[in-house]
C-alpha cells in the first residue's frame, strides 16, 4: 500500500487565507478578525482589523478550533448544539474553546484535513461567506 504525503498548510497558505478573507470582508464593509490554525491546532496566522470588535479575535480563534476538531464548517454544527440536538452538552462537557457559530471552516488538501480558518466580526452568515471565499482563493 502506498501513501502519498499531503503538503501541510504553510505560512504562505495562511497569508493567502488571511488576505482573501479580509478582502471579502472589506468589500462588504465589515471589519473582522481572521485566525488560521494548522492541523495540530497551532496558530499559523492571526489578524484583527483596527475597527473590528475586540471579542472577534477570540471568536475567530474558537470558530477555527471548532471547525478543526470536528472537521466541519461551524455553520453546519449550529443546530447540533441546540437544546434538542445530539451535541447539546458538548460545548460545556469538554474543557475546550469550542464555539458553534458560523464562520469557522476546515481546510483540506487532497482530501486531507490540514488546518482551519475562523472569521469573527460580522454576522455569522457573513463570516461564513468570507471564510468560504478565502477557501476558494486558496484552492485557486
Amino acid at each position: 500500500m502506498s501513501t502519498t504525503a499531503v503538503t501541510p498548510l504553510t505560512t504562505a497558505d495562511a497569508e493567502t487565507l488571511v488576505t482573501a478573507a479580509r478582502t471579502a470582508a472589506g468589500a462588504a464593509g465589515v471589519a473582522v478578525s481572521v485566525t488560521v490554525l494548522d492541523a495540530g491546532g497551532h496558530l499559523l496566522a492571526f489578524r484583527r482589523d483596527d475597527r473590528a470588535v475586540l471579542i472577534s479575535g477570540e471568536t475567530s480563534t474558537r470558530k477555527a478550533y471548532t471547525a478543526l476538531q470536528l472537521n466541519a464548517p461551524t455553520a453546519d454544527l449550529v443546530d447540533l448544539v441546540k437544546p434538542d440536538g445530539p451535541f447539546h452538552s458538548l460545548p460545556t462537557a469538554l474543557d475546550r474553546p469550542l464555539l458553534f457559530i458560523a464562520g469557522g471552516v476546515p481546510v483540506h488538501r487532497d482530501g486531507r484535513l490540514i488546518g482551519a480558518l475562523g472569521i469573527g466580526g460580522g454576522a455569522p452568515e457573513q463570516d461564513h461567506g468570507f471564510a468560504t471565499a478565502a477557501l476558494r482563493e486558496l484552492a485557486g
